[in-house]
């Protein structure tokens, strides 16, 4: 099979299992086990005595192609939720993603257990602006269920004419099942926002498409242009599912005097890669904060982990998603049957971190708003990489932190309507100089938060504003 492209993405994507098993013989004889390939080619011959099966018993014909597709399908699906079998179609589709214009509504999304969940919604297109939010879960398309189907067949429900309204059924923690109307768009979403705060400036980043590199970096030079006398950045990857990793390390390149952005290592523990920064950056050392939140992935995380190990840049925010692995693109017969996406390896951050599954923590944890720092403190409300039942295991064994009460939240009175709190902390952190010199926030008397690990762990209700009850003293 002739490889004709690899592109690495990073990027957020009822099983059947093509590959050698064993099997155990109990008998007072002993029974050899097969070669793994003589086991390899009698599942394959399985296989296909199934699937002729199928061809000549089943109530109705069968499509023999699409049933191997949905095998493949199945098969990749298994291994972890990010590799996958793209029919020709879905491939044409993915790489229309990347290049950033597409036809649609704007939603990333995954699959979680046969249901479509919203990863993020991409700034400027018709999801965000109808409101639709991380976390969300989309289970019906103009009236009809989508739930069972795969992450590709769902985008296909949902894209169709621009210009065409369509009907999504969202059903979201806290409430019942609501439907969204939305108008089709020729989705070609402008990567990059920015503007200044004061003597600030400050750039949003909302995907990691071809164009994030360059229109990052022009976004900067506007603001340098707009204030010659800049004092710091606030960069923003907040719900940004990530994207092509030659971006990412791009994007660092912006902000690094040279060194080491990531490094992937597959199967073969001595088989490392390391992608570095090129020498002149173009902030001549102004300080840098990012904002993060648990909707900050892959490629996101690769920026956001490689700025703050290498003490470019101090991160506010929440725990970002934890989605630590590479994924490979291998066209088959130049794509005419398609692609496989595998996950081929995980990334470490320049100081040897793998955040897979467990995310990259702030240096500052502050959370948006008072009801997101509840969520934060509540099992249920819980979404990321470690989320998914088959994840891909982090690589130093460690586990993502559990649901507790963030460092700070919105005080009592804060308008989350008319401020970004996240924001002002940032500017705060640039204003002050460092993290650890930012005067920290007075918490409540009772926060939302400490309310929802009290019924977690104690059964106990507080209203914000009383006060907490003592925890019950275990007797030794």
């Amino acid at each position: 099979m002739a490889l004709i492209m690899r592109k690495y993405l990073l990027i957020a994507g009822a099983a059947f299992v093509l590959g050698a098993g064993s099997m155990a013989y109990f008998s007072q004889r002993a029974v050899a086990t097969p070669e793994p390939h003589a086991q390899t080619y009698h599942m394959l011959e399985l296989f296909g005595n199934v699937l002729d099966e199928v061809d000549h018993q089943y109530v109705t014909p069968v499509d023999n192609k699409k049933l191997i597709q949905a095998s493949l399908k199945g098969m990749l699906t298994s291994l972890d939720p990010h590799s996958d079998y793209l029919a020709p179609d879905d491939y044409q589709e993915m790489q229309d993603q990347t290049r950033g214009e597409y036809g649609g509504l704007g939603i990333e999304i995954t699959s979680e257990d046969g249901v479509v969940k919203v990863i993020s919604p991409i700034d400027g297109t018709p999801a965000a602006r109808a409101g639709i939010k991380p976390g969300d879960y989309i289970t019906a398309v103009n009236g009809k269920t989508i739930l069972g189907l795969s992450v590709n067949d769902a985008v296909k429900q949902m894209r169709g004419k621009v210009g065409e309204a369509v009907t999504l059924t969202i059903a979201r923690e806290k409430g019942d099942p609501f439907d969204i109307k939305l108008v089709r768009e020729e989705i070609t979403p402008k990567s990059v926002t920015s503007h200044l705060e004061g003597d600030y400036g400050y750039v949003r980043l909302s995907s990691f498409n071809e164009k994030a590199t360059e229109e990052t970096k022009a976004a900067i030079d506007a603001l340098k242009a707009k204030d010659p006398h800049l004092k710091g950045l606030v960069f923003d990857l907040r719900n940004n599912p990530g994207g092509l990793l030659d971006q990412a390390v791009g994007v660092s390149d912006i902000f690094l005097n040279g060194g080491e952005v990531v490094s992937q290592r597959g199967r073969d523990s001595k088989d490392i890669e390391r992608y570095n920064a090129k020498p002149g950056e173009k902030l001549g050392g102004l300080p840098v904060v990012i904002l993060i939140n648990g909707g900050t992935a892959s490629a996101a995380e690769i920026v956001a982990g490689a700025l703050q190990d290498r003490h470019r840049a101090q991160l506010v925010g929440l725990t970002s998603f934890g989605k630590g692995s590479v994924q490979t693109v291998i066209p088959l017969r130049g794509g005419l049957d398609g692609a496989v996406k595998l996950t081929t390896a995980r990334y470490y951050t320049p100081s040897g971190r793998s955040i897979q599954r467990t995310g990259i923590v702030p240096d500052l944890e502050v959370a948006e708003t008072r009801e997101q720092a509840q969520e934060v403190a509540d099992e249920a409300f819980q979404f990321s990489e470690a989320s998914f039942n088959n994840a891909l295991s982090a690589d130093e064994g460690k586990s993502r932190i559990a649901p507790h009460e963030p460092a700070e939240e919105p005080p009592t009175g804060f308008d989350a309507k008319k401020g970004d709190f996240q924001l002002t902390r940032a500017l705060d952190v640039l204003k002050y100089g460092s993290v650890q010199a930012t005067p920290k926030m007075t918490k409540p008397s009772a926060t939302l938060a400490q309310a929802a690990i009290l019924r977690a762990t104690h059964g106990a209700e507080i209203k914000p504003g009383a006060s907490a009850p003592t925890p019950p003293v275990k007797p030794n």
